[in-house]
């Protein structure tokens, strides 16, 4: 259990920092159609993925736990404190995804920066089809 929660946070890890590769904007596109179907195609298609991996809930949850504490909690209570001060860094320090930064950064800093490039979904596609293609073979 315990290698599972630490390889789980760890892969979170390694495939925020190589999100740069992707189409994978820090900020949403509204307007954008492109960006639209992309994100919807992808959130439906994670959904599925929960539905037939859900016996691995637990390593789901922690390779999950980042982006939930990140997104679901801090950033809305942050956006909160924000209405009231405009100027408050309050929970800046708190955000885990400071690790992915660190991460990149000191490793993967050769990676090209392809988040804004819409053909950063083909690389995307493949890196699915690739793993989707190993968990098939190793079942």
């Amino acid at each position: 259990i315990i290698f599972t929660i630490i390889f789980a946070i760890l892969s979170h890890i390694i495939a925020d920092a190589m999100a740069i590769i992707t189409y994978h904007t820090p900020e949403v596109q509204k307007g954008d159609n492109f960006w639209l179907i992309w994100h919807i195609i992808i959130h439906l298609s994670s959904i599925f993925s929960v539905i037939i991996f859900i016996q691995f809930w637990l390593g789901l949850l922690f390779a999950n736990l980042m982006d939930i504490w990140d997104w679901f909690i801090l950033r809305p209570i942050q956006k909160k404190k924000k209405k009231n001060n405009l100027n408050s860094n309050w929970g800046e320090r708190y955000y885990f995804h400071k690790i992915v930064d660190v991460f990149r950064a000191k490793l993967l800093y050769w990676l090209p920066k392809r988040n804004y490039e819409k053909s950063g979904v083909l690389i995307e596609i493949l890196t699915i089809v690739v793993l989707v293609t190993l968990v098939v073979f190793l079942k």
